[in-house]
């Protein structure tokens, strides 16, 4: 994951919360679960900033959306508790894992701090940076 890249998503995320009138945090990861680029809106609660971090990096180490993530870690799925692993996960939507057009990891975006579906979405509109339709 490049900064230019992790950068232009954060700045298509800002631009579709603020279009959507809501204060998030966005974390973008690489595919090794480190930081590579973070904004917090202004008037975004402070407890989001970890969030939107655990958001990505459960995409990312378990390859696949924190949304389907909650489905396997919920109470009476699979792996309840699996969340409580690798320093601190979460099992709820807004960490999108992303893939380049070959299909390859390249890392993961996390954004909270909005409604779950707004998280999601918001997520969506920045993916596209990397893939673009």
């Amino acid at each position: 994951m490049k900064l230019s890249v992790a950068s232009a998503m954060i700045e298509a995320a800002l631009a579709e919360a603020e279009k959507r009138k809501v204060a998030v945090c966005i974390t973008v990861v690489d595919a090794a679960a480190w930081p590579v680029a973070f904004a917090r809106m202004d008037g975004a609660p402070l407890g989001v900033i970890d969030v939107s971090i655990k958001k990505a990096k459960t995409a990312v180490l378990f390859h696949m959306d924190s949304e389907t993530f909650a489905k396997v870690a919920h109470p009476n799925g699979e792996a309840y508790s699996l969340e409580n692993t690798n320093g601190g996960l979460t099992s709820f939507g807004g960490g999108l894992l992303l893939k380049t057009a070959d299909g390859v990891i390249a890392g993961a975006i996390g954004v909270s701090g909005a409604s779950t579906e707004d998280d999601i979405a918001i997520g969506r509109i920045a993916a596209r940076v990397l893939t673009p339709a």
